[in-house]
């Protein structure tokens, strides 16, 4: 009995294995099951726990990133007030009508009197001689755009993925400074850290600088190192229920005595917290001015007590967590895209990074080698060998994160749109992604035009 018994389960396992393998197939090339796992990866580490940078050392890095390039923003250390020059230098820098043709979704070209009409939403004529500087927090995830406006455009191929006027997100609790509103004042210019653009009104909280500078500095914090944390279901406060936290937010961490729970019988809206995460979360008044509220996070979600520690297995694991979600152009579809991937996995440590892949790739910090068209394919394929896992690859428009070599092949995991590669008649075969997926460097295009190795110009290492 016991031999069958062994002899069903061999057979069990085994027919398991089979039928998974079975239900497996893509059209990546080199792909296989098992490196759809961070635990693949993981174990090919050598010193996967060691600490990286420390937390300070990582404070200082992004010091200097902020020092080195200029797109980035401390906003304490904005002016009080634009002028009324200045302001429009920034409105024709973030909202300028483009130079080629766009589309709307069926086809039919936005015509000079439709971005006539865009244009006017920027409320130009209402800019005053001075404008004093607003600040504010975020209270929902909330789309940053190029125009005040909800509409969809496209360029001429019409990818109706690629919305562009889509320009990136801003999370729960980020703090902004407000420029200007919208003709219709439903939308705001806003600085964030490292982006301008149009975000709707009601997702901004309007509070004092130093209100909201000292939220962002609070201490002790948690940070979400989940892909998307919820807070918990809340029936007295519904600006905070199952409210969604990307990766990498950073939030004030209270406890029940701070909040005088105890003399309430231990509860938080109605719930102990004793199995939660209490958090300060900001909630924007009727009147848009900014207040805080106390708000639950369940234990079992994905949060830690400070940044989290800056290793190679955590790099790995934390970039896995995005495995399969849709790509998002400019963080669209609530998503990412290839630079916000790259932006939330290591804001989860405390980096702070530019927001476009030109940007970081041609940016000074961190430790680079860079290529032209003058470096070979075996100059590129030694930098890569010699690559550390973490090491993002910078191509024109994108970036992937280096995961290893596999059978003399270079991996990597990245968030990406389209899929090309040669195949073995000669043609071209180009596929969809739309995804963050694992694949392989060599076999596959950039573009149908250049492989990737071809197109790779910088290596940066943030170690």
């Amino acid at each position: 009995m016991r031999k069958l018994l062994l002899l069903l389960c061999c057979w069990c396992s085994a027919t398991v294995a089979a039928f998974a393998e079975e239900q497996f197939s893509t059209d990546v090339p080199l792909l296989r099951q098992e490196q759809l796992n961070s635990t693949f990866w993981q174990t090919t580490l050598t010193a996967a726990d060691k600490l990286l940078l420390s937390t300070e050392q990582i404070a200082a890095r992004t010091q200097q990133i902020f020092n080195q390039q200029s797109e980035m923003q401390l906003l304490q250390n904005l002016p009080t007030h634009y002028s009324k020059a200045e302001l429009a230098a920034i409105l024709q820098a973030v909202s300028s009508v483009p130079k080629t043709p766009r589309f709307y979704a069926d086809g039919t070209e936005v015509t000079p009197k439709q971005w006539q009409g865009y244009t006017a939403l920027l409320a130009q004529k209402q800019l005053k001689p001075q404008t004093a500087i607003q600040f504010g927090l975020v209270v929902k995830r909330t789309a940053l755009r190029a125009f005040p406006t909800d509409d969809r455009v496209f360029n001429a191929q019409l990818n109706t993925d690629l919305d562009r006027f889509a320009e990136t997100a801003l999370f729960v609790a980020d703090a902004v400074a407000v420029l200007h509103q919208s003709q219709d004042k439903q939308w705001l210019l806003v600085h964030s850290f490292n982006y301008t653009g149009w975000v709707k009104a009601a997702d901004i909280a309007i509070g004092s600088k130093e209100q909201v500078l000292a939220y962002t500095a609070k201490a002790p914090f948690l940070v979400t190192t989940g892909a998307k944390v919820r807070t918990a279901y809340n029936p007295e406060v519904a600006a905070v229920s199952e409210l969604q936290l990307d990766m990498g937010i950073r939030l004030p961490q209270l406890n029940a005595a701070e909040i005088g729970a105890a003399e309430t019988g231990f509860k938080v809206h109605g719930q102990n917290p004793a199995a939660s995460y209490i958090v300060q979360l900001p909630l924007r008044r009727t009147d848009g001015s900014l207040a805080f509220t106390a708000a639950l996070i369940p234990r079992s979600e994905d949060m830690h007590q400070g940044y989290l520690p800056f290793t190679a297995s955590n790099i790995v694991a934390q970039a896995f967590k995005f495995l399969g979600e849709r790509y998002g152009w400019g963080h669209d579809y609530n998503g990412r895209d290839c630079t916000g991937f790259i932006g939330e996995i290591f804001r989860s440590f405390g980096f702070l990074m530019p927001r476009n892949s030109g940007q970081q790739g041609n940016g000074s910090y961190g430790r680079n080698i860079r290529f032209d068209s003058q470096s070979s394919k075996d100059e590129k394929l030694t930098a890569i060998q010699q690559a550390q896992v973490g090491d993002l690859l910078y191509f024109p428009g994108h970036v992937s994160l280096y995961l290893g070599m596999l059978d003399e092949q270079p991996f990597m995991i990245h968030d990406v749109n389209t899929l090309v590669y040669p195949t073995a008649n000669g043609g071209l075969y180009v596929g969809t992604l739309n995804g963050v997926v694992v694949t392989p460097l060599l076999p596959l295009h950039a573009n149908p035009e250049q492989s990737y190795l071809d197109a790779l110009y910088a290596i940066k290492s943030l170690r």
